[in-house]
């Protein structure tokens, strides 16, 4: 698979040679368990305080804020219900409409269970009404949880100003920060943060490892109960080269932080433009002024995502059509709703995401290919015309279109 040119790295990024270099010795001769009292199994819990560090060191945090855990999910997870554990004399939780499933399925399963949520609107580009976030804040509120960047458009969220105005109004904060890390500066002893999930996958550790930062201070509830590991706050044995490898990666991330912000730009601004100049009835999804350095989200109109990538795959270039976790489906995804992109649009609506490790070639690959695959498209599929008949008829969405294997309605 050398010759694939993989641009999707927010769904999962690769594992960093020097990632997988650091985790070998533990799957061999350090097999130990580092919560045991011999030496044996003493040293390797010297690198996991080592990679705690690490973490640590990138985030802006102490180390003890440092919680291992197996995936950014699990960390949402834990973050939103120790908040909530922690307050039962308050039921209400105020998010976005933009989020990642790990937290709007979370929101969502609390709210069949008698917890009332706010859900905070986005205008055409994604973005947030501060305004509308003070207004939501009740005397019952038990958390704010606003992610850093959206995974799906790249935009990026005002965390600062939006954590200060929880902590001014006496209600903790969490971000899903897992698309952010590594790809943004940032640092949480400027800002008054109470949780923060990452996830190790997307900044070239393995999957199956994350992290769940809590503020010094802020209640935590374990999900998982059991041993004593992590200061008895996330029970189960320490998954040794998984989490060596996270703080590996981290490091790296530190190293690499400005390449990603100026080489890694300017290649997704060549793409970007390319396809906009070459291409006619495209828009770009989200707020161009405000978003992650590695991400561009392009609708095409008349077209189908799904088959875009089907035609990409035949030229070996990876990319989504939306999140990882809901490209199976054939609704548009909930971000692209919540923006209000037309439908004719949004069923178009690809998403390239680069990394350190993307080429100029590469990029020269996905313009040379990009508009022979649209116009094909635009000839043949069955979307198009019926797009453009819902047009002429004057509507903008196809709820009652009854043609369901177009629309999925």
């Amino acid at each position: 698979m050398s010759d694939v040119i993989y641009l999707d790295n927010n769904a999962t990024t690769m594992v960093a040679p020097e990632v997988v270099e650091a985790m070998l010795p533990f799957f061999g001769d350090m097999y130990g368990n580092a919560s045991s009292m011999h030496s044996f199994g003493g040293q390797v819990g010297k690198y996991i305080a080592a990679a705690r560090e690490q973490v640590a060191a990138l985030l802006g945090a102490h180390p003890e804020e440092i919680i291992f855990t197996s995936c950014g999910t699990e960390s949402d997870n834990t973050a939103i219900q120790s908040a909530l554990l922690a307050q039962p004399d308050k039921k209400h939780i105020v998010t976005t409409r933009v989020e990642h499933p790990a937290v709007l399925n979370t929101v969502q399963y609390l709210e069949k269970r008698g917890y009332k949520a706010t859900y905070l609107g986005v205008d055409a580009k994604g973005r947030l009404d501060l305004d509308e976030l003070r207004a939501a804040i009740r005397k019952d509120t038990a958390l704010v949880s606003v992610m850093y960047a959206n995974n799906e458009t790249g935009n990026m969220y005002p965390i600062p100003e939006i954590a200060a105005i929880a902590a001014e109004r006496g209600v903790l904060f969490h971000t899903d920060a897992v698309q952010a890390v590594g790809k943004t500066p940032f640092s949480l002893a400027d800002m008054p943060v109470n949780y923060l999930a990452l996830s190790g996958h997307k900044l070239n550790a393995p999957k199956g490892v994350g992290v769940l930062y809590a503020r010094k201070g802020t209640p935590v509830r374990p999900l998982l109960k059991g041993g004593h590991q992590e200061r008895g706050r996330r029970a189960g044995t320490e998954n040794s080269p998984y989490i060596v490898g996270l703080g590996k990666a981290c490091e790296l991330a530190g190293k690499y932080m400005n390449e990603e912000r100026t080489r890694v730009r300017v290649l997704r601004d060549r793409l970007e433009n390319g396809l906009l100049e070459r291409i006619s009835d495209c828009i770009v999804n989200g707020d161009t002024e405000n978003r992650l350095p590695n991400t561009s989200s392009i609708a095409f109109k008349y077209v189908e995502g799904e088959a875009i990538l089907l035609l990409l795959d035949e030229h070996g270039i990876c990319a989504s059509s939306g999140s990882a976790c809901t490209s199976g489906s054939l609704e548009p995804s909930h971000v692209l709703r919540a923006m209000g992109v037309p439908f004719t649009f949004a069923h178009g609506s690809i998403r390239f995401s680069l990394s350190r490790y993307t080429t100029d070639g590469q990029i020269d690959a996905v313009l040379r290919v990009m508009p022979s695959i649209i116009a094909r498209l635009r000839e043949i599929s069955p979307f198009a015309a019926h797009a453009r008949q819902m047009e002429q008829a004057g509507k903008d969405a196809c709820e009652g279109c009854g043609n369901a294997r177009i629309c999925g309605q």
